[in-house]
C-alpha cells in the first residue's frame, strides 16, 4: 500500500493517539484475514456482507450486553455513554480511511467493473485493500448501532431475521436515506456537506432483506471515494469521519426514540388499575384518524407484551380486531368498577406518543373524559 501524502491529510492523522492507531491495526488485520477469503464472486455480487454479517456480530453479541458498557462507565447515562461511542468510532474510521487510501486509483474503478471468477487469487491487491476499508467501516457502523441499542436497553435478538434487519437497516440508513440527507448538513462541516451528500444521494433500499443485496448496495456508495480523482487520503480520512459519524447520529435518533416509547409503555402498565381496559382505550386513540404512525405501533406492541407480563392480561378478542367500534369499547368501560382517571391518563400518553395530538384523537380522548367521569 502507498504511503500517506504529507501535508493536511497528515497532519489529520498525526494528532492520533498510539494507542488509538494500534487498535485500529489490530482490527484491519482481523478485517484483511477476512477479506483474503473473499472470492471476486463474493465482492461483486454482495456475498461479502452476509459473510461479514456471521463474523462481525455472533462473538461481539456475546461478550457486549448493558453490563458490560455499565461496568465500564458506570454511573453514566446512556446519552453521555453514546455520544462518546459515536466520537470514537468516527476517530477510527478517519484513522483507517487515512491508511487505507493508497488503493483508490482510478486504476481500481476500472477493475471493480472486470471482476470476474469465483477464487480468491483473482481479486487484485489494489481491490482486496480497497475491501478492508469498506469491511471495516461496515463492521465498525454495524457493531456501533448494535452497542447504542443496547445501551437504550432496546432489544435486540439477532438470531431473529427481522431484528438483525432492523439493526441493519438503522447502522446504513437504509429505507430513511432522505431523512438522513436533511439531517446530514447539521453534523459535518460545511466543506464537506457536498461530498457527504453525493454518499448518500442515489437509490435507497426500500425492502429487500436479501443481505448480498445489502452488500452491493455499500460497495457502490463506498465507490465515490475512488470514483473523484487526486483527493486521496483527505477524502478518505474525511467520508470515512463523517459517514460514521452520521450513521451514529443516526442509530442514536432511532434507538433513543424507541427507548422513550418503551419508558412510556412501562408507566403505563405500571400506573394502570385497569390494564385490559388501558388497551382498548389505546387502540381506540390510535386508530382515530385510521392511520397508524411509527411510534403508536411501537407503543402499542411494547403495551401488549408488557401487560401481558406485567399483570398476566392476554386479551384475544383485541388480537383477532379489525376495526375497533367504539361503542365496544364504551361497553367495557361501563362493566370497569372504581376510578377510572388512569384509562383518560393513558389516552393522552398515547396521543401524544407521536407528538401533536390530532383532531380527531381529542374527540376520543374528549368522549372517554366524559364517559370516565360519569361512571
Amino acid at each position: 500500500m502507498a504511503e500517506a501524502p504529507t501535508g493536511a491529510a497528515n497532519a489529520d492523522t498525526e494528532a492520533v493517539p498510539d494507542a488509538e492507531r494500534e487498535t485500529v491495526e489490530q482490527e484491519r488485520s482481523e478485517i484483511r484475514e477476512f477479506v483474503k477469503g473473499l472470492s471476486a464472486d463474493d465482492i461483486k455480487s454482495g456475498g461479502w456482507f452476509t459473510k461479514l454479517c456471521a463474523q462481525a456480530m455472533s462473538s461481539y453479541t456475546a461478550k457486549v450486553d448493558w453490563q458490560y458498557f455499565q461496568e465500564r462507565y458506570e454511573g453514566v447515562p446512556p446519552d453521555g455513554i453514546v455520544d462518546q461511542r459515536i466520537k470514537m468510532a468516527a476517530r477510527y474510521a478517519a484513522i483507517e480511511g487515512g491508511l487505507s487510501a493508497g488503493a483508490y486509483t482510478a486504476a481500481v474503478v476500472s477493475t471493480l467493473g472486470s471482476l470476474g471468477g469465483a477464487s480468491p487469487a483473482t481479486v487484485p491487491a489494489a481491490v482486496a485493500t480497497m475491501m478492508v476499508d469498506v469491511a471495516y467501516t461496515t463492521r465498525l457502523q454495524l457493531r456501533l448501532a448494535y452497542d447504542i441499542a443496547v445501551l437504550y436497553q432496546v432489544p435486540l435478538n439477532l438470531s431473529d431475521p427481522d431484528d438483525l434487519w432492523k439493526l441493519i437497516r438503522v447502522a446504513f440508513t437504509i429505507k430513511s436515506g432522505e431523512a438522513v440527507r436533511e439531517g446530514v448538513t447539521k453534523a459535518v462541516p460545511a466543506i464537506v456537506r457536498p461530498l457527504i451528500k453525493r454518499f448518500y444521494s442515489g437509490e435507497v433500499l426500500t425492502a429487500a432483506k436479501a443481505l448480498p443485496v445489502v452488500g452491493k448496495h455499500l460497495l457502490q456508495k463506498n465507490v465515490i471515494k475512488i470514483g473523484i480523482p487526486l483527493v486521496g487520503v483527505p477524502l478518505a480520512v474525511m467520508l470515512n469521519r463523517y459517514t460514521t459519524l452520521v450513521a451514529g447520529r443516526h442509530a442514536q435518533a432511532v434507538f433513543r426514540n424507541e427507548a422513550r416509547v418503551i419508558e412510556v409503555a412501562e408507566g403505563l402498565s405500571k400506573r394502570s388499575r385497569h390494564p385490559q381496559s388501558m388497551l382498548w382505550v389505546a387502540w381506540l386513540v390510535i386508530r382515530a384518524n385510521r392511520k397508524i404512525a411509527d411510534d403508536e405501533a411501537l407503543l402499542m406492541r411494547h403495551l401488549v407484551r408488557l401487560v401481558r407480563e406485567q399483570h398476566q392480561v392476554v386479551d384475544d378478542d383485541l388480537a383477532r380486531l379489525v376495526d375497533i367500534d367504539p361503542a365496544e369499547v364504551w361497553r367495557r368501560l361501563d362493566a370497569e368498577p372504581g376510578d377510572l382517571s388512569d384509562l383518560i391518563e393513558a389516552a393522552n400518553q398515547v396521543a401524544a406518543v407521536d407528538g401533536d395530538v390530532n383532531a380527531r384523537e381529542r374527540a376520543v380522548i374528549s368522549e372517554l373524559r366524559d364517559r370516565c367521569h360519569q361512571g
